[in-house]
């Protein structure tokens, strides 16, 4: 249950990370560009962390337990050989169905206010998350989550400030973000559906209570459009499946881009 929570920690971490490296070289304003290129570097750094945790975790598991766990015939080559996994497997060579990140971090960037929207939802969830997260009884995942949580604390009021400027701003960019918010809306929920592996990763004292957080995002989400002049979509029916590696058709175009070079050479190193 712990490999299975760090690995979504880090799934959501990389495809975040890929999503806002995507707008290198197109943002806006320079500015922007080089905000959300670090952005993306703090995401990255932190599935980098959380993959060589997991690594660490799987390669002591015994052998049928490692073949059961992915279904990547790359992998399970590589595991059948002896040899271990390494953060770069983890993150190049499984496939689509294997990934467990949120449905919310896959959905393409559209435009600046689909970003804006995604980010900002994510952002103030990762904030809450991450704070229970820093008391955790692993302590590895406590450091990574007290790392985090100073990253994060930059990235919501980045991304809350933008929420307002485009809400509060022309008629065009309130339609655009307004427009945003009810597109995204419907992904939001499963952040905070407790699967079986949250309920038993915070049983044993490892995981966030979801339950918890949910009501410390709503009430930071609403305080927000408020100032932005924004409504609260009126839609209560969520998206979910990421947990349990079912995906909308975005993630595989990401992996296909992210894993290619991998792919194509086998075992390629700089």
């Amino acid at each position: 249950m712990k490999l299975d929570y760090t690995l979504r920690l880090a799934d959501d971490a990389l495809i975040m990370g890929h999503r806002l490296g995507e707008w290198c070289g197109h943002g806006p304003i320079l500015e922007q560009d080089i905000a959300l290129t670090n952005t993306s570097l703090d995401h990255l750094g932190r599935a980098r962390s959380l993959y060589q945790y997991a690594a660490e975790q799987f390669n002591q598991l015994p052998t049928e337990n490692k073949i059961k766990a992915f279904s990547s015939v790359a992998l399970q080559e590589t595991i059948l050989a002896g040899k271990n996994l390494d953060e770069d497997d983890l993150a190049f060579l499984r496939d689509g169905w294997d990934f467990r990140n949120h449905l919310l971090v896959e959905q393409p960037n559209n435009d600046w206010a689909y970003t804006i929207a995604r980010s900002f939802f994510y952002d103030t969830f990762n904030y809450y998350f991450f704070s229970e997260l820093i008391h955790s009884s692993d302590e590895s995942l406590a450091a990574i989550a007290e790392k985090s949580l100073k990253e994060v604390t930059y990235h919501l009021r980045w991304s809350s400030e933008w929420v307002v400027r485009l809400g509060d701003g022309t008629d065009e960019s309130h339609a655009k973000i307004q427009y945003a918010v009810d597109e995204l809306w419907m992904y939001t929920g499963e952040l905070f559906v407790m699967n079986e592996t949250d309920k038993e990763t915070l049983r044993q004292g490892i995981g966030a209570d979801l339950n918890k957080i949910q009501p410390l995002w709503l009430d930071r989400v609403k305080a927000i459009f408020e100032e932005a002049t924004l409504n609260i979509p009126a839609g209560k029916w969520m998206q979910q499946g990421g947990k349990e590696g079912r995906h909308s058709e975005n993630l595989g175009y990401i992996l296909a881009e992210l894993q290619f070079m991998q792919r194509a050479y086998p075992g390629m190193e700089w």
